[in-house]
C-alpha cells in the first residue's frame, strides 16, 4: 500500500459530483495514511505529557510533595469535600500514574477516563474559565475512551480492546 498521494486526473470543477469524487478520493487515502492507530499513538503522548508534567512540578525527587504544592491545594484550588493534604497527593500521584500508562498503552480507556474526571474536576471546581483548554484535553480523551491505545500498546499486545 502506497502511503503518499498520489497525482490524478484533472477534475473538472464545474462538476460538482467530480469534485466531491476527487475529495473522496483524497480522503480515502488520507485516512489510510492516518490510522487510528498513529491517531491514538500521538494523543497518548500528548495527554501524557500534559499531565505529567503538571505532576512534576508538585513533586521534588521522585514523589516528594513540595510545600508549595500542598499551598496550592489550600490557597488556590480550594476543591470541597476533600482536604487540600489529600487532594495534593491524589492529584500528584494521579498525574505521574496515568500517564506512565498512556504512553505505555496499558489500561488505556480507563487511564483516559480517571485523566478526563481529574479533567471535569479541574474545569467545575478549579479554572472554569479555561474551558477551551479543559475542552481540547476532553477531546483527546474521550478519544482514547472511546477507540483505545490502538496497535501500538500494551493493551493490543495483551489482547485488550
Amino acid at each position: 500500500m502506497s502511503t503518499h498521494l498520489q497525482a490524478s486526473a484533472p477534475v473538472d470543477s464545474s462538476n460538482p459530483r467530480g469534485l466531491r469524487a476527487h475529495w473522496n478520493s483524497v480522503a480515502e487515502r488520507l485516512t489510510r495514511i492516518v490510522s487510528h492507530d498513529a491517531l491514538a499513538l500521538a494523543t497518548r503522548v500528548a495527554v501524557a505529557a500534559i499531565f505529567f508534567y503538571s505532576g512534576r512540578t508538585k513533586v521534588e525527587g521522585f514523589l516528594t510533595l513540595t510545600d508549595s504544592a500542598y499551598e496550592l491545594f489550600r490557597t488556590e484550588y480550594k476543591l470541597p469535600f476533600v482536604p487540600p493534604e489529600i487532594a495534593a497527593h491524589l492529584a500528584a500521584y494521579s498525574e505521574h500514574l496515568f500517564p506512565l500508562l498512556l504512553l505505555l498503552g496499558l489500561f488505556t480507556r480507563l487511564s483516559a477516563l480517571a485523566l478526563l474526571g481529574m479533567t471535569l474536576v479541574i474545569q467545575v471546581f478549579v479554572y472554569p474559565d479555561a474551558w477551551p483548554t479543559h475542552l481540547s484535553w476532553a477531546a483527546l480523551l474521550l478519544y482514547l475512551v472511546g477507540r483505545g491505545g490502538g496497535r501500538l500498546s500494551l493493551d493490543h499486545a495483551m489482547g485488550v480492546r
